[in-house]
Parts: C-alpha cells; structure tokens; sequence
C-alpha cells in the first residue's frame, strides 16, 4: 500500500479531523499546528497568535482509495474558504484557511482547485485559502487528538 501526506488547515482543528476521518481511503489523522515560527509550540502558544501557526490536520492517505483532488473536495466544502483568519466564532490567524503541499503536483492541484471554485461561483466572495510549502509539523496535545470522537460528537458546527 502506498501512502500520501496532505496538511489542511479549516479552522479549529477538531472538525475537520472528524471530517476527513470518515473518508474511505484516510488511514490516519493527526491534528497539530504547522506554517509558523515557533518550534514545538503549545495550544496557549498558538492561541496568543504569536506564533503564526495554524491549527491544521495531517491526513495519511492511500492514494489508490482517494484522491488528493478528492480531499480538497472535502477540505473547500467543510469550512469556510473566504473568510480570512476566521472560522465562525473562531477569529484568529490561528484559524486561517491553508493548504501546505508537500510536492509540486499538490501545490498545482490546489491552485487549479482554488482557480476552478472562484470561476465557477460557488461562493460569493473570492477564496483567500493560504497555499504554502509544508513546514514541520507539530502534533498538538494528546487531549485535542480525536477530540470530538472522544466525546461521542461528530461535528462542531461546520457547514456548507
């Protein structure tokens, strides 16, 4: 079996974790913060916004059961692309929208998906998703890992 990374970021952390847990082909899921400056930073630390990290889940994939294109379905239609620094109650740069790829081909999917939403008029306002090289990424607390499983919910208010 072959396996891919993806990094998303769609606001607090825990929903889109739930989210691309039930998709076919998703072996694992870690959620942690990633695209800042601070290394091993904490919650607290990310909450302050001093770190420019963003909350955001790594998705292991096979390949062969999903597609990349087919994740950045799921990752535009459970969040909110348009807002900047900003999921529902969540204001922050914390809670910014990005794709970190991890090659070339992720960084053009992304951009052709992006380029494809805004033309077709999904939405109302343009999508002011980050797209940005992967960096490190550092797994945030053993408490938010599957938070919402872990409390018998599914979801925490995403929409679309």
């Amino acid at each position: 079996m072959q396996v891919s990374k993806a990094i998303f970021a769609a606001g607090c952390f825990w929903g889109i974790q739930s989210v691309f847990e039930s998709v076919p082909g998703v072996i694992s899921t870690i959620v942690g913060y990633t695209g800042g400056r601070v290394p091993n930073p904490t919650y607290m630390e990310v909450s302050s916004q001093r770190t420019g990290h963003a909350e955001a889940v790594e998705v292991m994939f096979d390949p062969e059961k999903v597609s990349y294109e087919r994740l950045l379905d799921i990752f535009f239609a459970n969040h909110d692309p348009t807002t900047p620094n900003r999921q529902g109650p969540d204001i922050g740069t914390q809670y910014r929208s990005a794709v970190f790829y991890t090659d070339e081909n992720q960084k053009q999917a992304a951009l052709k998906k992006i380029s494809a939403l805004n033309s077709s008029g999904a939405y109302s306002k343009p999508i002011v998703t980050e797209i940005a090289a992967a960096a490190t990424f550092y797994p945030a607390e053993e408490y938010h890992q599957h938070y919402l499983y872990k409390r018998g919910q599914t979801s925490c208010g995403l929409h679309r």
